[in-house]
């Protein structure tokens, strides 16, 4: 698709539409893919989408568009039914990754002790929960009382934190990992979590040897993740 517009602005508006800041193209509100003004929380996620608009050339590239096609999911998918996103997602808690672990005659259990259980415990100590730990495939139902938790922490989330929370915890296959990168500001310790995530693939690296395309795949899903982090804390200003 051509560029159509010359000039992009963004501005604080308030109606029936929503309050919040939206990105306008000469002088035209900018839409979600279903029709919905775009109207988001700050104005430092309101800055990051002006920028995807002002950085095209000629031509509309859609594959740099990341912001914008979660901004729109936030808007037109979370945002009309909150608790039915935060419900699914918390079912994560019960299988959570970092719960599992190999069984402790492995050499595995270690590097998972190692990683694991300090991301953890802060998890469990910021949150007021405590998680069960399991050792081998069999599924052990965590507590009612630390699912119910887990239910309304994450239905108390903004639309646009919980989009990102849910991609970011998708992609991790862990929700603790999700959670605890919405909650902090310091790139190092975001990408260590991801980096916790991924502790059995690179495990299976070192054993085997590296897949230049299991590699590649990997990174696109750290970029993925690295960008679903930043939507939630420029959502949070």
């Amino acid at each position: 698709m051509k560029r159509f517009y010359d000039k992009v602005h963004y501005q604080e508006t308030s109606g029936r539409d929503g309050d919040g800041w939206q990105v306008t193209l000469d002088g035209r509100g900018v839409k979600t893919v279903k029709g919905t003004p775009q109207i988001v929380p700050t104005l430092a996620l309101v800055r990051e989408l002006a920028g995807e608009w002002i950085g095209q050339g000629e031509e509309l590239a859609p594959a740099t568009f990341p912001m914008r096609d979660t901004a729109d999911y936030a808007i037109d998918i979370v945002t009309p039914h909150p608790a039915g996103v935060a419900h699914k997602l918390a079912e994560y808690g019960d299988t959570d990754t970092l719960l599992y672990r190999a069984d402790p005659e492995d050499a595995l259990y270690a590097r998972q002790q190692e990683v694991w259980e300090p991301i953890l415990t802060n998890f469990e100590a910021a949150e007021g929960i405590k998680l069960a730990r399991v050792s081998g495939i069999m599924h052990r139902p965590q507590s009612e009382a630390a699912m119910t938790h887990l239910r309304a922490r994450l239905t108390g989330l903004d639309p646009f934190v919980l989009a990102g929370v849910e991609v970011m915890t998708n992609l991790a296959a862990s929700l603790v990992i999700g959670l605890s990168a919405s909650q902090t500001a310091d790139h190092d310790e975001v990408v260590a979590l991801w980096s916790a995530a991924c502790l059995e693939e690179e495990w299976q690296s070192e054993l085997w040897g590296r897949d230049a395309e299991e590699d590649d795949r990997r990174a696109k899903r750290k970029a993925d993740f690295l960008l679903a982090q930043s939507v939630t804390r420029l959502a949070l200003g």
